[in-house]
């Protein structure tokens, strides 16, 4: 390697770091957009994954955890892990661009080595702890919600209300602690598909590269996903609570994934019939704060099936004959 090449391989790993050090604190530090902010933080590892390679890649992750771990010792373990999912999300991810994987393997692998480790992370950690995992996730979501109901009396909810809610904690808490495993799926499958989209143009624009997943607004989940989601209906009038709450969580990761495959279909019309940059925005806007419509996007993905909004099969058809 050239001198020049060195220097510049340096320059990449502090530009690196200190780009990423600057989203993750970003996002523990403020509290509202946090977590919007987060979903960024795996954008540079992915980027300098493909620039730079896997070993200096994982030199500004260690160097971002450590000056993390500095900053947040109050909070280290919190600072820690936060840091760790996203930026290994975007290490993961950017591993499996590397393979040239179609788009489902892309976002199944990322997604299933993630979960893995994370679970495996709390397995050990709740090995040296006298507590088992789910008293672990149990006391931490009991503060949590204590410290939302705090918030509450802050902004002036009715006491009323903060008596029923305080009352209901137990339920409320038993009922998270079941579905949480759904959550956790759906919101990595989440985070890696909203980092798939946003660092696709940013390698391109650096010619760097990326793989070619086609038109995403073409894109339909597998058909034989759907006998997926009837089980998990059957589940859900089954009269025991433990295969209700599984059917549940089965449930709520396919709800994202028809939501992806419905804004594929609306995407696909937005181009088709050449919307306005700015109709676009303000659509995309009122479905991010009107859940119910919301829930017919995810409708219109699960009955894409037998629908076909796009024709996508009569096309199919068509080339085939």
């Amino acid at each position: 390697m050239s001198e020049i090449e060195q220097n510049q391989l340096h320059r990449d790993i502090l530009t690196g770091t200190a780009f990423a050090l600057s989203l993750s604190v970003a996002a523990l530090y403020l509290p509202v957009i946090g977590l919007l902010i987060g979903f960024l933080v795996p954008l540079p590892f992915i980027f300098y994954r493909i620039k730079i390679g896997r070993l200096f890649s994982g030199v500004i992750l260690f160097a971002v955890l450590v000056i993390l771990l500095i900053i947040f010792r109050d909070q280290g373990l919190h600072s820690g892990v936060f840091f760790l999912y996203f930026g290994l999300t975007g290490f993961i991810l950017a591993e499996a661009f590397a393979q040239n994987l179609s788009i489902e393997k892309t976002v199944l692998g990322t997604v299933a080595v993630l979960v893995g480790v994370c679970v495996a992370a709390l397995l050990v950690y709740a090995f040296f702890s006298p507590q088992s995992v789910w008293g672990l996730m149990q006391e931490y979501f009991r503060k949590n919600i204590e410290l939302t109901l705090g918030f509450y009396k802050e902004i002036g909810v009715p006491p009323e209300q903060i008596e029923i809610l305080q009352a209901s904690q137990d339920a409320i808490l038993y009922v998270f602690m079941c579905v949480i495993p759904g959550i956790f799926v759906a919101f990595t499958i989440v985070t890696v598909w909203i980092n798939l989209l946003m660092v696709r143009p940013i390698l391109a624009r650096r010619n760097l590269f990326c793989p070619d997943f086609g038109a995403l607004n073409r894109w339909k989940s597998p058909e034989r996903l759907v006998w997926f989601a009837i089980g998990a209906g059957l589940l859900l009038l089954v009269p025991l609570n433990g295969l209700k709450m599984f059917g549940i969580n089965i449930v709520i990761v396919l709800t994202v994934i028809y939501l992806f495959q419905g804004l594929a279909i609306i995407s696909y019309y937005f181009q088709k019939k050449r919307f306005p940059p700015v109709l676009r925005k303000t659509i995309y806007l009122l479905l991010a704060v009107q859940q119910l419509l919301l829930l017919v996007v995810v409708i219109a993905g699960l009955l894409d099936m037998w629908v076909d909004f796009r024709r996508l099969k009569t096309e199919e058809t068509g080339l085939q004959s």
